[in-house]
């Protein structure tokens, strides 16, 4: 190959950037992002960046002496994929034609319709949200979040810490029953309450009111919460929109094999975007995790340089974490294989705990709540029983 084209340059294109040198690709290097900034670590823009304990000179994931010998396209937005001509076309006109195409364009925060045009109502993906919530939050209000999910209950975290008024909205019964499951998504959301974070469950939010800057969430069942600063934590769904009608099949991101490999030869997929298939499940499924950013990259580089001639590996199950009111949640594996859930160690009233999760009584998932060695030790077992 003469030119490599990444099309992302988030964690996963920088990850897949490096395991091309990493592997011994010595051609043409392009690196395509939306964004104008560098390569960025994005778990901390709920945690410690959003509470002003972290600079932006800390998120750089590049080291100082690093150099991948790379071009670098920054905010040049892909807007379509030739798969005859084997260019991506970008927003201000120029294409960019490659041998091989790693696509990573990540996911894009999902939005809460018709709150477009209010002040005060932020989402959180990227380096500029965060910097646009921060400066909110240090000027104080009351905080809503919608969403009990791992990035509503982090920034419902931070605001406790810098001392707002926070409320927590989740249209589920249980916050985080699809990620750990009903019984342990109960006793992790209730670290919102032990530390007088209002959390309210079963109610979905049909709206927001304000004449130019939101004031209140406006709740399916007629109730309304009074708001300066509204987050939408709704989850995100993949950019994918620029592969219509390349060829690249697409199916809740882009449809890939076990080794990040797409429908279209030379083309594979990592990161957010990437609905890859899971050979201990028997089906497809798009990991947006940090872990799986960093780690399936190098399954698909050796894909596309070997042109699929490679045998897959299988990937270490998924692992991702969260830091909430001052406690490390470690979780990997998948809840939703699991028929039960047990606690091995420590108490839940103590939000000091380690879960298993088993299917016919064989481990498929762990949980830890300040729980790290242990955790770790459940982890490896997952990893090894898998391999």
């Amino acid at each position: 190959m003469r030119t490599v084209a990444v099309v992302g340059a988030s964690l996963a294109g920088l990850s897949a950037a490096r395991s091309l040198r990493k592997q011994g690709y010595d051609g043409r290097l392009v690196v395509i992002g939306d964004e104008l900034h560098r390569p960025y670590d994005r778990p901390p823009l709920s945690k410690e960046f959003l509470a002003g304990t972290l600079g932006e000179a800390d998120l750089s994931l590049e080291t100082d002496d690093e150099d991948l010998r790379a071009e670098w396209l920054l905010g040049a937005r892909a807007t379509g994929l030739d798969r005859t001509e084997r260019a991506v076309r970008l927003a201000d006109g120029r294409e960019v034609r490659a041998d091989g195409i790693v696509i990573a364009t990540g996911a894009v925060a999902r939005t809460l319709p018709g709150s477009e045009s209010l002040a005060g109502v932020h989402t959180l993906r990227t380096l500029d949200d965060a910097r646009a919530l921060r400066d909110e939050l240090a000027r104080g209000g009351r905080l809503v979040v919608i969403g009990g999910g791992f990035i509503g209950a982090e920034v419902a975290s931070t605001a406790y810490a810098l001392g707002l008024d926070a409320t927590v909205v989740e249209a589920a019964p249980t916050p985080l029953a699809g990620p750990l499951g009903a019984t342990m998504g109960g006793i992790v959301s209730t670290l919102h309450v032990d530390h007088g974070v209002r959390l309210l469950c079963g109610v979905g939010v049909k709206g927001l009111s304000g004449e130019r800057r939101v004031d209140a969430v406006l709740l399916e069942d007629g109730r309304s919460i009074p708001a300066d600063i509204v987050v939408v934590g709704v989850g995100a769904r993949p950019c994918v929109e620029w592969l219509e009608g390349s060829g690249v099949e697409l199916d809740n991101g882009v449809k890939c094999g076990a080794d990040g490999r797409t429908s279209l030869a030379g083309v594979v997929a990592v990161g957010d975007c990437a609905n890859w298939y899971d050979p201990r499940a028997g089906a497809h499924r798009r990991v947006e995790h940090w872990t799986g950013a960093r780690e399936r990259p190098d399954a698909a580089i050796a894909t596309l340089l070997a042109g699929g001639a490679v045998e897959p590996g299988v990937p270490r199950p998924p692992y991702f974490w969260s830091d909430q009111y001052g406690v490390k949640i470690q979780f990997a594996g998948h809840a939703a294989a699991a028929d039960s859930v047990t606690i091995e160690a420590g108490a839940a009233d103590d939000r000091d705990v380690l879960a298993v999760y088993r299917r016919a009584g064989v481990p498929v998932a762990v949980l830890g709540m300040n729980q790290p060695r242990l955790f770790t030790r459940w982890r490896k077992q997952l990893a090894a029983a898998s391999s």
